[in-house]
């Protein structure tokens, strides 16, 4: 079926002015963050309002095996929302209500457009908090997070999308709406169906409504900063907090590349004093939380920090907080950026860091790092000059060389931006072919006429 006919079918199968084919339109749906990552030519655009309308575009995908590829706000960073030639982009934009916010039961039942911290501010309203915060939650939504099974700066302590996706309403790959899950605070009813749709990219099935698990809303967090000479010294001190048994409310590095970028951009003021700074946060309450503050400290100091201290100004505080949530639009600025995400037992992040530094100087490409530290998620930030086609290969080489590091130490090629286009050949790496075939498997017998984002996760 030529675009025009598909256009002038799907224009029947829901209200026409839901489908878009203006080609500078349908354009800036073709693709995520991932400007590495390779995508195709969309025949249309559909913008749906109601679940309805997404089982009845993805009912005709079925009839007419035309692939169907469900977007949220387009802030992924593995190319998992990118389009395929000839497909159908389901865009959740216009499905963006929060439709529930219970106070007794401690859960909200959102539709997959609504961006996370939207939802954050409704909650906060009720006296309640949605932990998950990708460092997008600005502009990600909650469909897409749930689709990589995005984590964020508090994961550390309080765990990924899917430690609170209670239920979901999902279109699968033969046009059928199901409800997996359930509200009830405990519930093993049959397989965790649920569970395995987060973190499925969309090649499982068509996200179209989320309950999400929230909780009371938390103490005033307490921030500590540390500078380092390198980016080694900080990850010792990330491994000494984890052995001292204190679980912070966020760990978080940024290195210098990415502190000048940020204040290049946004002229914010930040220190250039150190090769790497460390951003610790605490929020239990009382004399445990200044005890839990006054020990992450001491980590920082005895593990070489130039400087180190306990924040008393809240803004500065929260302006370093920002420039690590500014850091990957800031690198950008510079040249295309090759996102990482590996992760690491705790233990072993110094180790990480080492390899990084080596694979940068053996590939001679710059290499910029921010981090989840504290639970060992590490985003080595790959930047090349424009139009520079040598540097794009090294830099290649070094994001293979860094994922085969990861892996060899245990580690995993995603923490949380998912597998997508950027991370296949990764995933060959992690796990079994047995394991493999079980991924095509479950695949197969959820999108059997295989329409549902085909090509990401494995070719």
């Amino acid at each position: 079926m030529d675009s025009p006919t598909l256009v002038a079918a799907l224009r029947r199968v829901v209200p026409a002015e839901r489908v878009v084919d203006d080609p500078a339109v349908v354009e800036s749906y073709l693709q995520d963050h991932a400007e590495w990552a390779e995508y195709g030519q969309a025949a249309a655009v559909v913008r749906p309002r109601s679940t309805a309308e997404v089982r009845d575009v993805v009912r005709f995908a079925v009839e007419h095996r035309i692939p169907v590829v469900p977007r949220g706000a387009g802030t992924g960073l593995s190319g998992g929302a990118n389009a395929v030639d000839g497909c159908i982009m389901i865009s959740f934009e216009s499905m963006d209500s929060v439709l529930e916010i219970d106070r007794a039961e401690r859960l909200a039942v959102v539709q997959p457009g609504v961006v996370n911290d939207d939802l954050r501010a409704a909650c906060a309203e009720q006296g309640l908090w949605y932990p998950p915060d990708p460092a997008s939650s600005p502009w990600s939504t909650i469909g897409g997070n749930v689709a990589t099974n995005a984590g964020g700066l508090c994961c550390v302590k309080y765990g990924v999308t899917r430690d609170y996706v209670l239920a979901l309403e999902v279109v699968t790959g033969r046009g059928e709406v199901v409800r997996l899950g359930r509200r009830t605070a405990k519930g093993v009813a049959g397989y965790d169906l649920c569970g395995l749709m987060v973190g499925s990219e969309g090649t499982l099935g068509v996200i179209t409504e989320v309950t999400v698990r929230l909780r009371p809303r938390r103490e005033p967090e307490r921030t500590i900063a540390g500078y380092f000479d390198s980016v080694i010294a900080a990850g010792e001190a990330v491994s000494a907090v984890s052995a001292s048994g204190v679980i912070p409310s966020a760990l978080e590095l940024v290195d210098r590349h990415c502190l000048e970028a940020v204040d290049a951009w946004k002229n914010m003021g930040l220190s250039t004093e150190a090769n790497v700074v460390l951003l610790g946060r605490v929020d239990t309450p009382g004399h445990a939380g200044e005890e839990e503050a006054r020990t992450i400290l001491r980590c920082f100091e005895e593990a070489g920090a130039t400087w180190a201290a306990l924040s008393t100004d809240e803004h500065e505080a929260e302006a370093l907080f920002d420039a690590r949530r500014l850091a990957y639009p800031a690198l950008e600025r510079l040249g295309p950026v090759l996102t990482e995400d590996v992760c690491v037992p705790r233990a072993l992040v110094p180790e990480m860091l080492a390899r990084i530094e080596k694979a940068a100087a053996r590939h001679d490409t710059l290499i910029a790092n921010i981090a989840h530290a504290g639970d060992g998620n590490l985003h080595p930030l790959l930047i090349t000059p424009i139009g520079d086609d040598a540097a794009r290969l090294r830099a290649q080489a070094a994001f293979e060389d860094i994922i085969a590091d990861a892996v060899e130490l245990g580690g995993t090629v995603t923490g949380e931006h998912g597998i997508g286009l950027l991370k296949r050949g990764g995933l060959r790496r992690e796990v079994s072919p047995e394991v493999l075939e079980m991924h095509r498997a479950v695949k197969n017998a959820l999108d059997p006429h295989g329409i549902l984002n085909p090509g990401k996760v494995f070719a």
